[in-house]
């Protein structure tokens, strides 16, 4: 999927070939923030416009905005496990962080 990034937000790009537009919307968070424009240059201004609206609607509600996620997650594991964590990834041929992302992905019924 593309993406346009700004200001720590990110969006996606899409194409209605019927309504000969580009769209998208925030990703990353619940608020729905969408955005438009008949060309890439327009799409990307609406897109950055979208995020500082956003931003200036939630300062003026005195609401604090939605962050999306950074996509690190630090966890604390036993010793143990983390052996066999790195065990099962050399074996595997596969980083640590590949391997407990499949898991993850696995656990949770996505990508599956």
């Amino acid at each position: 999927m593309n993406t346009l990034t700004y200001n720590g937000y990110t969006g996606s790009v899409e194409f209605s070939e019927e309504d000969n537009v580009f769209f998208g919307k925030l990703e990353g968070i619940n608020a729905l923030v969408n955005y438009e424009g008949e060309s890439v240059t327009e799409l990307k201004n609406a897109f950055k416009e979208a995020v500082t609206d956003y931003l200036e609607f939630c300062k003026a509600e005195g609401i604090t905005p939605e962050k999306p996620y950074s996509g690190k997650l630090d966890i604390i594991v036993t010793p143990e496990i983390h052996n066999t964590i790195a065990r099962l990834a050399h074996k595997n041929g596969i980083s640590i962080n590949a391997f407990v992302n499949s898991a993850i992905e696995k656990q949770i019924g996505i990508f599956a």
